[in-house]
């Protein structure tokens, strides 16, 4: 079983100490590739260099929108430069979160358009962020399409009809632990089971959202745990871990662009 955690956050502090033993766990778990995703200007730099001295693994760049207020021309030219590096392969991760509201809406609506033109421009695929948008993420998608336009939406924790939407503007959906846990991801589950089998990712979101079984022994998430989420998936859908662990990295080297 090969495995592509599509969104981890390796550049996070709390893996300062034992990154080299993390990646070997992963490696140990089948876990080959992963996406080290920037949320800022210096996570963002940070995921590049990580990615630069390892082998399997790649980032992205972008600005979340809990950071919105830091989105400058300026500090959108310093990403656009730094998607230059062979090593990156997506934008993101953007989007609109009106949960904890760190940003003002405005200004994380300005913020996710200006990074949907410039993720255009470059032609690199997104990496979505939504949480209680109340529509309005679609509303954007929807108001600024593009025919060249590639994302997943990481995380998916919406509804029946909001998945219907991602699914008809050609995203994929990214699946994390939370598929596991027995109250939080009964929703999760039920929908992941009419996701077609070519447009689902699975992935850790590392440092958090560990899966179970793990999060009863371990707190902070890695990519290892991907493992756990996968075979929840397989169980859920009814089909085999080969089988589908083969067409979940089959779409992620799709969406990312990554030689298989």
């Amino acid at each position: 079983m090969k495995l592509f955690d599509s969104h981890c956050h390796l550049d996070d502090r709390r893996y300062k100490k034992d990154i080299d033993e993390v990646l070997k766990r992963a490696e140990n778990a089948g876990v080959v590739s992963a996406m080290i995703v920037g949320v800022t200007e210096n996570s963002s730099a940070k995921a590049v260099a990580i990615a630069e001295s390892h082998d399997g693994l790649y980032a992205s760049v972008g600005i979340h929108p809990h950071d919105a207020e830091e989105c400058s021309e300026s500090v959108l030219k310093f990403l656009k430069d730094l998607a230059g590096n062979s090593k990156v392969k997506a934008w993101g991760e953007t989007g609109l979160d009106f949960n904890r509201m760190f940003s003002p809406k405005d200004v994380q609506e300005k913020c996710f358009i200006r990074q949907l033109e410039v993720a255009d421009e470059l032609k690199l695929p997104m990496i979505f962020h939504e949480r209680d948008s109340n529509g309005r993420f679609l509303d954007i998608l929807k108001t600024y399409s593009s025919s060249v336009r590639k994302g997943v939406v990481h995380c998916f924790s919406g509804n029946k009809t909001e998945l219907e939407e991602y699914l008809k503007l050609g995203f994929y959906i990214g699946i994390t632990g939370i598929l596991t846990i027995k109250g939080r991801g009964d929703g999760l589950r039920k929908l992941a089971q009419i996701i077609p089998v070519d447009r689902i990712l699975v992935e850790t979101d590392a440092p958090y959202l560990t899966p179970a079984p793990e999060k009863n022994k371990i707190r902070r998430n890695e990519p290892a745990f991907v493992r756990s989420t996968l075979l929840k998936l397989a169980e859920v859908r009814g089909e085999d871990p080969d089988y589908l662990a083969a067409r979940v990295w089959e779409n992620t080297c799709r969406l990312y662009a990554v030689k298989q």
